[in-house]
């Protein structure tokens, strides 16, 4: 069993930034024998990609509306993955969930939240105007 827990949410100015973190731990969990990820969930919307990185961190794909502003990274030796979150947009107000599953290559990332085995419970990001 693998237990993800994100931090880092808050309420900031639209163009500031947050950095969010998701620490991850189990029995018999390696870290960097999985691939992240970064979803966010709007009021009344569907769960959506943000971010995805490989167990590598040699490969990451972000969505659309956050290249360019978003950054996914890990500490394997921390059993951490992070999003630093740049130039934010009150569009971007949302809970923020991290995910993982367990890959055999250090290239492969997923985009699709049904590719993901756990989630954390997630954390508040508010955009303000």
């Amino acid at each position: 069993q693998v237990q993800l827990v994100e931090s880092g949410g808050g309420l900031v100015q639209a163009g500031g930034s947050l950095k969010l973190s998701c620490a991850a731990s189990g029995r018999t969990f390696t870290f960097s024998n999985y691939a992240m990820g970064w979803f966010h969930q709007a009021p009344g919307k569907e769960r959506e990609f943000v971010a995805a990185i490989s167990w590598s961190g040699g490969s990451t794909e972000y969505a659309d509306s956050v290249k360019g502003r978003f950054t996914i990274s890990r500490g394997n030796a921390k059993n951490t993955v992070y999003l630093q979150m740049d130039s934010l947009k009150p569009e971007d107000t949302a809970v923020y969930y991290c995910a993982a599953r367990g890959v055999g290559s250090g290239t492969t990332y997923y985009t699709s939240k049904g590719s993901y085995d756990y989630w954390g419970q997630g954390t508040q990001v508010t955009v303000s105007s």
